[in-house]
């Protein structure tokens, strides 16, 4: 009795107490997610859960399409300014998707960037088409490049991660798809990381909460369906320290940002507390599980939640906000030990640095001139499938109300383009007709993102766009 007291008290007692219980805990907490965070250089392992679970990958699929696709300009089979041209197998894609016509052509450039900040199916199918010949055979590359960096839970279907049997990875498969975008791809790198894009007069924001907002981000993907939870494959660079982040099977858009955050933070923060846990060796060397993916699409889109379309119709930050925010004391048990941190959900709680959206286009390469008329061309475009919606429930309003706003905004359209006849005539066209028809066309076809219920068309289909 007289020794116990003394021993209970023992700081260090108290410590192998606490790792025991998290111990007991973390196995649960994990159980609905894969987490892992690496060293981008050493391949060095600093954190694994679930990580060698099967997945489904959704969107984060389009790093590897932009892999072999970036792999195919390096070894000069292709190049950015070469035009590809969206098939009707292309522009038949689910949302989020450009919604060009099929015949519409754009650089290879413009192509990646479109898919890696818009996520768009459809630019990842006009990719495949180019550099594989079609969807099969683009396929088959995706997966010889995969056995090739030793990613050997993976098998790929499609480009772009929409739901498929046998579309399969896991988290550590994505961390050294990571590492080698990193080491194979440096000069090309900045697909991976592009704040922004503007098409014609909409900017859209990439989907990785993490770019523009946590410090150092660069990289990589997002994506989603009902059945993989929201996935994030993040990396951040810290006095010259690259880590990689897997976040697999997360509730919520901003819930898999604040999770990376985490495990980036508390990464960049482990240094010289390595001895407190045990070495999980190199991200190469982790063993497989042989399971089925989990299904999480009754969690994730099943009973009173709204079922989301695609990864851009996620939470917003401020109702994810709340629930995120929580840090997770099973997560590590050496948190105790760190200096304080601030919270992930903190960091990311604002909107993203300002930042020039990189413009993207249809047509050819263009620089100066050219290319602000081919901004204006791409605008005027935009302009009925805007107003669209507004004009039918405004149906009993007379036309000529909404006919002098249509023809205005073009007008100074046709102002800023240095080719001021091209622009006219189409402008001057829809001013003649009544405003119904000049907006019925495009409303069906232009800005299909606007249209979140067109994702959920097939009913019995219990897998969304991702």
């Amino acid at each position: 009795m007289h020794l116990r007291r003394p021993l209970l008290c023992s700081p260090s007692l108290k410590w192998i107490l606490v790792a025991a219980a998290v111990a007991v805990i973390a196995p649960r907490a994990a159980s609905a997610e894969a987490l892992l965070v690496v060293e981008a250089d050493t391949g060095k392992v600093l954190q694994a859960d679930n990580a060698t679970m099967p997945w489904y990958p959704a969107s984060v699929t389009k790093m590897m399409t932009a892999y072999v696709t970036l792999k195919a300009v390096k070894e000069g089979r292709m190049t950015l300014e070469q035009l590809v041209t969206v098939s009707p197998v292309a522009a038949s894609q689910s949302p989020s998707k450009m919604g060009f016509r099929p015949g519409t052509q754009v650089t290879l450039e413009n192509a990646l960037a479109m898919m890696m900040v818009k996520s768009a199916n459809d630019m990842a199918v006009v990719l495949a088409e180019s550099v594989g010949g079609s969807i099969d055979g683009f396929s088959a590359l995706m997966n010889q490049n995969a056995q090739r960096l030793g990613m050997t839970q993976t098998s790929y279907v499609n480009p772009n991660g929409l739901p498929a049997d046998g579309q399969i990875t896991s988290a550590r498969d994505l961390a050294i798809l990571a590492r080698a975008i990193i080491r194979d791809l440096p000069e090309y790198e900045y697909f991976y990381h592009i704040p922004s894009i503007r098409f014609g007069r909409r900017v859209t924001n990439n989907f990785n909460h993490l770019i523009g907002r946590y410090p150092g981000a660069d990289g990589f993907k997002t994506g989603f369906i009902c059945a993989s939870g929201y996935n994030l494959v993040g990396s951040a660079t810290r006095n010259g320290k690259r880590l990689i982040a897997v976040v697999l099977g997360s509730t919520s858009g901003h819930q898999r940002a604040v999770r990376a955050a985490q495990l980036l933070e508390r990464g960049f923060a482990s240094n010289g507390l390595g001895w407190l846990r045990p070495s999980l060796g190199t991200v190469d060397n982790l063993v497989p599980i042989d399971a089925s993916p989990p299904n999480l699409r009754d969690e994730m889109c099943g009973g009173k939640r709204k079922r989301p379309a695609s990864d851009e119709d996620e939470e917003s930050l401020a109702s994810a906000g709340s629930a995120a925010s929580g840090e997770s004391p099973a997560m590590f048990f050496t948190s105790g030990l760190q200096p304080a941190m601030p919270k992930a959900s903190e960091m990311l709680a604002g909107g993203p640095a300002a930042s020039e959206p990189m413009v993207v286009y249809t047509g050819p390469k263009k620089t100066g001139p050219a290319l602000i008329a081919a901004v204006a061309v791409d605008s005027e475009k935009q302009t009925p499938a805007k107003r669209g919606k507004k004009t039918r429930v405004a149906a009993h309003k007379p036309d000529a109300a909404a006919a002098p706003k249509a023809a205005a905004k073009p007008a100074a359209v046709r102002h800023a383009s240095a080719k001021p006849d091209a622009a006219a005539k189409p402008a001057e066209k829809p001013a003649a007709k009544p405003a119904a028809s000049a907006d019925k066309k495009p409303a069906a076809t232009a800005d299909k993102p606007a249209k979140p219920k067109a994702a959920a068309k097939p009913k019995g289909e219990t897998k969304p766009a991702g």
